[in-house]
């Protein structure tokens, strides 16, 4: 897919101010976002800091990345796909991002996003 090559060469800091908003949008916050980001990738403040500060594209965000071995319970529609069904490994882990983001602004707890 041609059309993903675009998306892994994107700073994820030119997506990461988009999921602040809209989990700010629905009452969540930046330490959420943050949570959430951690908990997926292994990373914490300094690097995620390091990863906006370098504009470090999604590729690389997510090769560097410790997934989390519970990302894998991870289901559901995401952009009108079936996370299980992506069959890339990297944007399957990026659409994980993305749903993870989505149940935040939806309300759900942390306890339920974070598969605990």
């Amino acid at each position: 897919m041609k059309n993903n090559e675009r998306i892994y060469k994107m700073p994820f800091a030119s997506v990461y101010p988009h999921y602040i908003t809209k989990a700010e949008k629905k009452g969540r916050t930046t330490e959420e976002v943050h949570e959430i980001i951690f908990w997926l990738t292994g990373y914490n403040e300094e690097k995620l800091q390091q990863i906006l500060d370098d504009k470090t594209d999604f590729r690389t965000f997510f090769e560097e990345a410790e997934l989390n071995p519970n990302a894998s319970m991870i289901t559901g529609m995401i952009c009108g796909y079936r996370i299980e069904e992506i069959e890339e490994e990297l944007m399957k882990n990026i659409r994980y991002l993305d749903k993870l983001i989505d149940e935040l602004a939806k309300g759900k707890t942390m306890e339920k996003i974070l598969r605990k």
